[in-house]
């Protein structure tokens, strides 16, 4: 087997990180992108649905723990 060097080395790396990018983009970097296409999709597909009918265990909806109560101004 032999070794690559020089600019067949730095093409198979190159390759390599070519590809890598390539499979990535559509799945991770676009949506992030462009994410109205997305919401648009899930609020078409959840119009019907109301969450608290289908919480499982008689759960909660989800709320923000973080959020913070506004004192009573007097």
């Amino acid at each position: 087997m032999t070794t690559l060097r020089g600019w067949r080395y730095a093409a198979l790396i190159g390759g390599l990180v070519a590809s890598i990018g390539l499979t990535i983009y559509p799945i991770i970097i676009h949506p992030m992108m462009n994410p109205e296409k997305y919401k648009k999709i899930q609020a078409h597909t959840r119009a019907n649905i109301n969450q608290e009918d289908i919480q499982p265990g008689n759960m909660k909806v989800w709320t923000d723990p973080f959020d913070r109560k506004k004192p009573d101004s007097k």
